[in-house]
C-alpha cells in the first residue's frame, strides 16, 4: 500500500502553491520601484533645506522665475498642444473612419507614424529651417536664403507648440479613430430617417458618443506636452523660455537638488490633477451603448467633390509631420552649412577624420568613440529594459487577472499604473532622490547603467501590464485549469504554459518598449553621465553646443533604429492576431 506521505506537500510547498508568495513579492517589487522614489522625494522636501526650497519656489522674490512663469508657459503649451492635437487628430480620424475619402489605409498609416519619430527630431528640423540670427551663429535655411524669420516663429512657445502638435496628434488620432469606429451605422441612419441634417447628426449623435475619447486624447496629449523636455529645451531655452520640465532640469544640473525636487512634486501634481479631472468628467457622463450583439458596420458619408481636396490636405499633413523632418535632418547631416542644405554635400559629419577646418576639427560621428559607446549603451538599455519590463508586466498582469476582485489585485493594479501620473523627468528626479546617495550597505547608483535600467523599467510598467493583460486575454483559461488540476503551481503554470503561449505578443510589446527607450530624452536627461552615454543625450548635447549637423546625424541613427523596431513589432502583432482574420 502506497503511503500518502509520498504525495503530501511540505509546508513551504503548500505556501507556494497557495499563491501567496508570488503576489507578496510583486507588491514588494512595485513598492520599491514606484512608491519608494516618490516617498523619498517628498521626504527630501520636508527637511530644513527642503522647507527653504518650498519657500524659494513659491513665495520668494525668485518665485516668479522659478515657478509662476514656467507654470504659465507650461499651461499655455499643454492646452495649446491638446487643442491642436484634437483638431488635427479628430479631423484625420473623421476623414479615415466616417468618410469615403480615397486611400484610407494610407492616410491611417501616415497618421500613426509621427509618434514613432522622437520629438527632438522635429525640433532639430524646425531649427534647421527656421532658426534666425537673433542668437548669433549660423542662421537657418530660410533666413540664409533671404526670408526674414520673426523671433516668435524661430524661438519660444509657438514653434515648441507646433513641433509637439506634429508629434502627438497621432496619439489623438488613434484614440478618436477607435471611438468613431464604434459608432454604428444604425445610429446615423436613424437620425437621417428622422430628417436630421449632417451638422445635427454630427453634434447630436456622433460627438456625444466620442466625447470620452476626445477627453482622453486631450488628457494624454496635454500630459505629454507638459512632461516633454526636448522641444522646449531646444527651441525655448536659447531665449530663456522656461517650462516646468526645463526649469526642473536646470535646478538638478546646477546642484540645487531641493528646489528641483520641489518642482518635480509640483509638476507631478499638475499632471495628475489634470488627468484626475479628465477622468472625473468622463466617469460622470451618461453612458452611450454603441456596441451591441448585432453585427456592426460603419456609416461613411460621401464627400462628393471634396474627396480629393481633403485627401490632398491629409497627405500634406502627414508629409509635413513625418517625411519633411526626416529629409531636412538627412540633408543637414550632409551639408557643411545649414543655409545650403542641398549642395556641397559631404560625409564628413558621418565618417570624416578630425583635424580639418570643418566642424572645428571634430571627426565624424562614427569615428567618435563616445558615439560608439552611446550606440551600444542605447541598444543595451532598450533590450534590457524591454526584457525586464515585459517579464515583470506579465507576472503582474497574471496575478491581477488571477486574483481579480481581491484587495491584493486592486493594490497591484493601482500601484502599477501610478507612473502614468508622473512625468518622465519628474520620475527621474525621484530616482535621484532615492538612489543618489548610499542606502545602508548599498552604494549610490547615480551615474550607473543599473539606475537607468531600474528607472526606465519602473516608468514603463503601466504599458507592460496593459500589454500583459491583452496577451493573457487571448489564452483560454481551460489550458491553465487543466494544468492546475494536474498539480502545477502558479509559477509552474506561468513559466511553462502562459509564457510560451504569450511569447509572440510579449515580444511585440517588448519591441515597442525598446523603441520608447531608444528615443526617450526626458527620462534619461537627469540620469545621464559621461560613463553611461545614450544616443538621445549625445544628440541633445551636440545641438546645445551648436553642432547641428552632428546632432541631426545622430537623430537619424535613432530614427532608423526606432522605425526598424516599430515595423518589426507591427509585423509580429499582425501574426499574433491572424486568428481575427479567419
Amino acid at each position: 500500500m502506497t503511503s500518502t506521505s509520498t504525495f503530501a506537500p511540505s509546508g513551504g510547498s503548500r505556501l507556494l502553491r497557495s499563491g501567496f508568495i508570488m503576489p507578496a513579492i510583486l507588491v514588494a517589487i512595485v513598492a520599491v520601484l514606484v512608491v519608494a522614489p516618490l516617498v523619498r522625494i517628498l521626504l527630501s522636501t520636508l527637511t530644513p533645506a527642503g522647507i527653504e526650497a518650498w519657500q524659494a519656489v513659491l513665495v520668494s522674490p525668485l518665485s516668479f522665475n522659478l515657478w509662476w512663469r514656467p507654470l504659465f508657459n507650461t499651461m499655455v503649451l499643454g492646452f495649446g498642444v491638446a487643442s491642436g492635437c484634437l483638431i488635427l487628430g479628430g479631423f484625420l480620424a473623421w476623414l479615415v473612419v466616417l468618410t469615403d475619402v480615397p486611400g484610407r489605409r494610407l492616410l491611417g498609416l501616415m497618421a500613426t507614424l509621427p509618434y514613432m519619430i522622437p520629438s527632438f527630431a522635429a525640433a532639430l528640423a524646425w531649427g534647421t529651417l527656421f532658426r534666425n540670427s537673433r542668437l548669433g551663429g549660423s542662421a537657418g535655411f530660410f533666413e540664409t536664403n533671404g526670408l526674414a524669420i520673426p523671433d516668435w516663429l524661430a524661438w519660444g512657445l509657438v514653434p515648441t507648440a507646433i513641433v509637439l502638435i506634429a508629434h502627438y496628434y497621432s496619439l489623438a488620432y488613434t484614440i478618436i479613430a477607435a471611438a468613431l469606429s464604434s459608432v454604428g451605422a444604425d445610429l446615423v441612419e436613424a437620425g437621417q430617417m428622422a430628417g436630421a441634417r449632417r451638422p445635427r447628426i454630427f453634434f447630436g449623435i456622433i460627438l456625444p458618443v466620442v466625447t470620452p475619447a476626445l477627453i482622453a486624447a486631450a488628457s494624454l496629449t496635454f500630459a505629454g506636452a507638459v512632461a516633454n523636455f526636448a522641444a522646449p529645451a531646444l527651441l525655448g531655452l536659447p531665449v530663456r523660455m522656461q517650462t516646468l520640465s526645463t526649469r526642473l532640469f536646470g535646478m538638478i544640473e546646477t546642484g540645487q537638488n531641493e528646489r528641483g525636487f520641489v518642482l518635480a512634486l509640483l509638476l507631478i501634481t499638475v499632471s495628475a490633477l489634470f488627468l484626475w479631472m479628465s477622468d472625473r468628467i468622463v466617469s460622470g457622463r451618461k453612458a452611450f451603448i454603441t456596441v451591441t450583439g448585432k453585427g456592426g458596420r460603419t456609416k461613411r458619408f460621401p464627400l462628393g467633390v471634396w474627396r480629393w481636396p481633403l485627401f490632398a490636405i491629409a497627405v500634406a499633413i502627414g508629409l509635413l509631420a513625418t517625411v519633411t523632418p526626416v529629409l531636412v535632418l538627412a540633408a543637414s547631416s550632409l551639408a557643411p552649412q545649414s543655409g545650403a542644405l542641398f549642395s556641397n554635400w559631404t560625409l564628413h559629419f558621418w565618417i570624416g577624420e578630425g583635424g580639418g577646418e570643418i566642424a572645428q576639427g571634430q571627426a565624424g560621428i562614427f569615428r567618435n568613440p563616445v558615439l560608439i559607446d552611446a550606440i551600444w549603451n542605447t541598444i543595451r538599455l532598450g533590450l534590457v529594459v524591454a526584457l525586464t519590463t515585459m517579464l515583470l508586466g506579465l507576472a503582474l498582469a497574471y496575478t491581477i487577472v488571477q486574483r481579480r476582485g481581491s484587495l491584493l489585485a486592486t493594490i497591484l493594479s493601482q500601484l502599477a499604473f501610478v507612473p502614468l501620473l508622473v512625468p518622465s523627468i519628474a520620475f527621474a528626479a525621484a530616482y535621484i532622490a532615492l538612489f543618489g546617495a548610499p542606502i545602508g550597505p548599498l552604494p549610490s547608483l547615480y551615474g550607473t547603467f543599473a539606475l537607468l535600467v531600474i528607472a526606465a523599467s519602473a516608468h514603463n510598467l503601466p504599458f507592460a501590464v496593459q500589454s500583459g493583460r491583452s496577451v493573457l486575454g487571448q489564452i483560454s483559461a481551460d489550458i491553465e485549469e487543466s494544468a492546475r488540476l494536474t498539480g502545477a503551481g502558479p509559477l509552474r503554470r506561468l513559466f511553462a504554459i502562459i509564457f510560451p503561449l504569450a511569447i509572440r505578443g510579449l515580444f511585440a510589446g517588448a519591441m515597442l518598449v525598446f523603441v520608447k527607450m531608444v528615443r526617450d530624452l526626458s527620462l534619461v536627461v537627469l540620469l545621464f553621465t559621461a560613463t553611461s552615454p545614450v544616443l538621445s543625450m549625445v544628440a541633445y548635447r551636440y545641438a546645445a553646443e551648436g553642432f547641428m549637423q552632428f546632432a541631426n546625424a545622430i537623430t537619424l541613427v535613432i530614427l532608423i533604429v526606432c522605425l526598424a523596431a516599430s515595423f518589426l513589432a507591427h509585423s509580429l502583432q499582425n501574426r499574433v492576431q491572424k486568428w481575427k482574420e479567419s
